[in-house]
């Protein structure tokens, strides 16, 4: 029952998480202008019910026997040292900070990886990375790539195969973090001269999605691309290691981690 508990807990958080960003082609507040005022009302109210299902998780988590006191002492590690790793320069939208997410949530499961990727988010938001109403969508975002990595089929006792799988799964996910995250100011932005690549109230869902390709191709494919291209490359060299240290701490600390 508790996992099960737990299950649901992380359903609802990205059924929230999902709501959230399409709410607003359901409910449209069109502004003149793009600014920080887009999501400014709702945002920290959607930050503190994801902090709270993701402690829920956690204590859901504990109960189960999904984390125990060594591993949830491994998060709160790992969770500073990716918050640190999101201010290591890199080209275009290539950024450490998924790295982590994404070889933690296969080794440790879906719910490790979820918890990593919102709560480092967080932190790294904090300690000086920028606060604003887009913080609550990122964390979403590497949050669900913490936990889709925990889908992964297991490849365990063939590295190499491990290796170019994670590398090309991190190809995708830099290219659907970015689509997903233009999603939170997409529909607040309008300039008349370009419509053909704007959503305006009314259109439909095909209209929708050939102006939203129009407009990722033209804005952010590009520092997208150099993400997926930065992901690839930094797991095909580091997914094989880590993965033999993060196995090294689970047997050490004799626990077994389940995906949810």
């Amino acid at each position: 029952m508790q996992r099960v508990l737990n299950s649901v807990i992380l359903a609802i958080a990205s059924l929230i998480g999902l709501g959230a960003f399409l709410y607003p082609f359901l409910v449209p507040q069109q502004s003149p202008q793009f600014s920080a005022a887009a999501h400014a009302q709702d945002a920290p109210l959607i930050f503190l019910l994801l902090v709270a299902l993701c402690l829920a998780a956690v204590l859901s988590s504990f109960s189960a026997g999904l984390l125990n006191a060594k591993l949830i002492a491994v998060l709160g590690i790992l969770t500073a040292l990716n918050a640190v790793l999101r201010g290591v320069p890199g080209p275009g939208g290539f950024n450490l900070i998924f790295l982590l997410p994404i070889v933690c949530g296969y080794a440790y499961g879906s719910t490790f990886g979820f918890l990593l990727g919102v709560f480092s988010l967080a932190v790294s938001a904090f300690i000086g990375f920028g606060v604003g109403p887009w913080l609550p969508y990122q964390m979403f975002s590497v949050g669900w790539v913490g936990l889709l990595s925990g889908w992964l089929p297991s490849l365990a006792g063939r590295p190499r195969a491990e290796a170019w799988m994670l590398a090309g799964w991190g190809f995708v996910l830099g290219l659907v973090f970015g689509a997903l995250m233009n999603l939170w100011f997409w529909p607040y932005v309008f300039h008349p001269g370009q419509s053909e690549m704007f959503w305006q109230p009314g259109l439909g869902l095909g209209e929708s999605l050939k102006r939203y390709a129009v407009f990722y191709v033209a804005t952010s494919f590009w520092w997208d691309l150099l993400r997926a291209a930065g992901n690839f490359m930094l797991l095909l060299v580091l997914a094989a290691p880590l993965l033999r240290l993060l196995r090294r701490f689970q047997q050490r600390f004799y626990f077994a981690v389940l995906s949810s």
